[in-house]
């Protein structure tokens, strides 16, 4: 009489189980009906409303240097050096 599953039935399963095994469709393992739903729904609206909506007038000049202003900063504090004995001590 077999008690357990040897170690190879064992990580059979354990495969199976991160394969899906047939047991779960795609769409039940990661998305639930309603987050499917919201993602079609916006898909189509991003679709469809830029053909119906009248096209938008330009920003002011200074809004446009924003984000060329946070990424300036975001280069700076990713390029300045760091002082790598104070942050392990």
């Amino acid at each position: 009489m077999r008690v357990g599953k040897s170690a190879v039935e064992r990580k059979k399963g354990e495969y199976e189980g991160l394969q899906g095994g047939g047991r779960k469709s795609l769409q039940a393992k990661y998305f639930s009906l309603e987050s499917l739903l919201l993602l079609i729904c916006l898909t189509a609206s991003l679709l469809i409303l830029p053909l119906i909506l009248p096209p938008l007038p330009p920003p002011p000049f200074m809004l446009l240097l924003l984000p060329i202003a946070i990424l300036t900063v975001l280069m700076f504090l990713a390029f300045m050096p760091s002082n790598v004995r104070d942050i392990t001590l």
